[in-house]
């Protein structure tokens, strides 16, 4: 039975006009792509950067976490700004941010000039993340939110795919400065497009709680960096991280809980679609870092195959969430997230199970076509999943679901990738097997998470407050 979808508010705009809705779109991609191949082009070129800036390999990884500490600390207040402020003018000043950001990147001749620019640009990507799914929201008609939302994660997925070899292709016939410079015109143009093209938001007005802010950057920060110094560097270091980032956490929850409109959204953690969709999206997300992380080291270490081979084995994957994704996104618009993200990680974590079945002298056909269902799998939920949790939101909450979402996708990440560094500690050779083992469990419950969500209702029609949130466009 399809699922009843909210109509907009009497008074309010639902959505954008063509041709104004595909230049809004255009500046929603191009800026999605430039933050998300940002991620991945680094990785690649590290040893290259390192060498050249005579860096040491424990320094340059700060040119990798530096983008990434900045991202995570930031979502959350750069969402209430958006709520705050309007989520147009959060979006543009992130967007200038980046660019400056990828710009000071292109110019840095040592490794603190360049993890300097790069927390510079983490700030700017923090921003285009942090307000991305609102704009969204308010680009498409809600009959279409669904289709839009899918549309969004081909995007980044196909951003994530390509990243490795744009940024090989890139140092073939460069230096690794126009990994970086290559955003400035790109930004320019996007920042042109975007004063015309995206819709103009009216904020709350309602004053920022700075230290709030700084409470959660200091929570998230040290949450992060403590699980992964527990593993990768040193216990104690790390165990200390923690408590502080758990300190922070416990204070940020006192003060936040009772508000209308909190920086950690308590508020629509308490509507159950939104939070069962938040928890779902945090455990299928480390199911899928685990596999992730795992796997490449199965490939070369057991397998025997190249660098270059293991590339082209994970490609399927991503490729299958962006064929996928827009289907599920189509069908979110009509069927109910919790039965379509049911399906979705029911398929993923039978891919799971069978990636954790191939022994050595398997064929590279024999790889491909299991990582091909993973990615299918994963595509069919997340469009839905990312759907029920933008529109379970008031509209003038649409910044703080999108930081919740974004941050939701960050949290199971890290907890994946921390997991799957304690398996190799404690199970060796064998810990790519027992990885995908326990993603696949992982998977299994969040389908039943997800099916949970068939029980409620969303509502017919929208809160009586979000009528005029939306100012008409130019």
């Amino acid at each position: 039975m399809a699922e009843p979808r909210a109509a907009p508010a009497s008074g309010a705009p639902d959505g954008l006009p063509v041709p104004r809705r595909y230049w809004s779109v255009a500046t929603i991609w191009l800026a999605m792509t430039m933050s998300v191949l940002d991620g991945a082009i680094a990785n690649v070129a590290l040893p290259t950067i390192a060498r050249e800036l005579q860096a040491t390999p424990a320094g340059s990884i700060w040119i990798v976490n530096a983008y990434q500490l900045a991202i995570t600390v930031t979502l959350l207040p750069l969402a209430a700004l958006g709520d705050k402020l309007g989520y147009r003018r959060v979006y543009m000043a992130g967007l200038a941010i980046f660019t400056a950001g990828s710009l000071g990147c292109a110019l840095s001749h040592t490794l603190l000039e360049l993890t300097t620019a790069r927390v510079l640009q983490g700030l700017g990507a923090g921003g285009i993340m942090s307000i991305n799914s609102a704009l969204v929201r308010h680009t498409y008609p809600q009959r279409m939110l669904g289709q839009g939302i899918g549309l969004n994660a081909v995007v980044i997925s196909i951003s994530a795919a390509i990243g490795p070899t744009v940024a090989s292709g890139i140092l073939s016939i460069a230096s690794w400065e126009w990994l970086f410079a290559i955003n400035v015109p790109i930004g320019v143009v996007t920042i042109a497009i975007a004063g015309r093209a995206l819709p103009r938001t009216e904020g709350s007005g309602r004053k920022l709680d700075v230290t709030s802010a700084i409470l959660s950057a200091i929570a998230f920060g040290f949450l992060i960096m403590g699980a992964e110094g527990v593993v990768r560097q040193s216990l104690v270091l790390g165990l200390v991280e923690l408590a502080i980032g758990a300190l922070a956490a416990a204070a940020l929850t006192c003060r936040e809980l009772g508000r209308p409109a909190p920086l950690v959204p308590f508020d629509l953690l308490r509507i159950p679609i939104f939070g069962l969709s938040i928890a779902t999206s945090i455990v299928s997300f480390a199911a899928q870092m685990l596999a992730y992380v795992s796997l490449p080291f199965y490939f070369q270490g057991v397998l025997g195959r190249s660098a270059v081979e293991t590339g082209f084995l994970m490609t399927p994957w991503p490729l299958a969430v962006g064929l996928t994704a827009p289907i599920a996104g189509r069908l979110a618009d009509r069927y109910p997230a919790g039965l379509l993200g049911g399906i979705g990680l029911g398929v993923f974590a039978v891919g799971l199970t069978l990636l954790s079945m191939i022994h050595p002298g398997a064929s590279n056909l024999d790889i491909v076509w299991r990582m091909a269902v993973c990615g299918m799998g994963f595509g069919f939920f997340q469009s839905p999943n990312n759907r029920a949790m933008v529109s379970s939101a008031p509209m003038h909450r649409s910044g703080a679901a999108g930081g919740m979402l974004a941050t939701a996708r960050l949290l199971g990440q890290t907890a994946g990738a921390v997991t799957t560094a304690v398996f190799f500690h404690l199970a060796g050779t064998h810990a790519t097997t027992v990885a995908l083992a326990t993603a696949a469990g992982v998977a299994a419950v969040a389908a039943l998470v997800s099916l949970l969500r068939l029980k409620l209702a969303p509502p017919s029609r929208p809160p009586r407050e979000e009528i005029g949130q939306l100012a008409a466009g130019p």
